[in-house]
């Protein structure tokens, strides 16, 4: 979810960068070997006037991977670095580098706008980067396989960045405790639908920039905003009756998740009237929403819903990380 926000962000600064006739050098990380706080395709560009945009780890190599970019910006040639925790690599601790974990990095020369990239961003569907290691044009394609660096039938290197759009992040409710849970999720990557049948409660000022505000009464929910499989709703309308008709949409819909905000017995009356009687239950439907966190205000009950959220689609149980035994960025989009 983050590496598509990032993307956007470190593509339109290169474009804006290139259209001042800014030099610039853009880091992406190719490798991962072992545990590091960022995966592959986490990028981060460097402005020859200081600009910095995005990020290729927590916060440990970046001042060196910023000296970097700018002898690349210089020399016009990309420089492949490799950081370890071990000790007959580059001294890493030095760096910061505390994961156990091994990070190569491709800092290459920024030449043009990145205009392909931005575009198919703003499509919103499934492509993929495939950029030479040793330099040279990049390829747009269409999405497959995973991220990681390949070769081809002549020995050269690739590195095949796979996008895939967000999930989206649907909030049937308009009302205050909306408002951080939309923004919290933005930050999170999520594409951010709120809807609700009260047109005052939908102005933009309200909102976070990029919440998409959609009026739609529930039973008009489908035609106006496609859930999909990828798609993850919170009822959150305070309305009994709006409560009811937005789950019985929801219900007949594709979508992965229905989060019900409100007390166990509320969510129980309301499947009641829904539902046709000795139907199993659904095992979307998440009542009352979020994670057991102790929350008290609405700041905490966003942070504890999408967690929720993020545990759900990941298929992990949602437990204390000391608790896991497998490494903890497996599998990881």
């Amino acid at each position: 979810m983050k590496h598509w926000l990032e993307s956007r962000l470190v593509y339109a600064a290169i474009g804006t960068l290139h259209r001042r006739g800014i030099g610039a050098a853009l880091a992406t990380v190719v490798r991962v070997r072992g545990s590091a706080y960022r995966h592959e395709g986490a990028k981060m560009v460097v402005g020859a006037d200081g600009t910095v945009v995005g990020n290729v780890s927590g916060g440990c190599l970046e001042q060196d991977v910023r000296e970097v970019a700018r002898r690349v910006i210089a020399s016009g040639v990309a420089e492949r670095r490799h950081y370890c925790s071990g000790s007959d690599e580059i001294a890493a601790w030095d760096l910061g580098v505390g994961c156990e974990g091994e990070v190569e990095i491709l800092v290459a020369p920024v030449h043009d706008e990145y205009a392909a990239e931005r575009a198919a961003l703003g499509r919103e569907v499934p492509f993929a980067v495939h950029t030479p290691l040793a330099g040279g044009p990049r390829r747009i394609v269409a999405a497959a396989g995973a991220t990681g660096i390949v070769m081809d039938a002549d020995g050269t290197e690739w590195f095949v960045e796979a996008f895939s759009p967000p999930p989206r992040l649907l909030l049937c409710g308009a009302g205050d405790d909306a408002i951080p849970l939309a923004r919290m999720a933005v930050d999170l990557g999520f594409r951010v639908t709120v809807t609700d049948r009260r047109p005052g409660l939908l102005e933009p000022a309200r909102f976070a920039d990029g919440v998409r505000l959609v009026q739609a009464l529930p039973d008009a929910l489908e035609g106006a905003v496609s859930p999909d499989d990828e798609t993850f709703a919170v009822v959150m309308t305070h309305h009994f009756a709006d409560d009811g008709a937005y789950l019985a949409t929801l219900l007949s819909s594709a979508v992965a998740y229905i989060g019900m905000l409100g007390p166990r017995q509320r969510t129980e009356r309301l499947l009641a009237h829904v539902m046709p009687p000795g139907s199993e239950d659904d095992p979307r439907v998440h009542g009352p929403v979020g994670l057991d966190i102790g929350t008290d205000g609405a700041e905490q009950v966003a942070l504890s819903v999408l967690a929720e959220i993020m545990a759900t689609r990941s298929g992990r149980p949602a437990r204390p990380l000391r608790e896991r035994m497998q490494p903890i960025h497996a599998d990881r989009d």
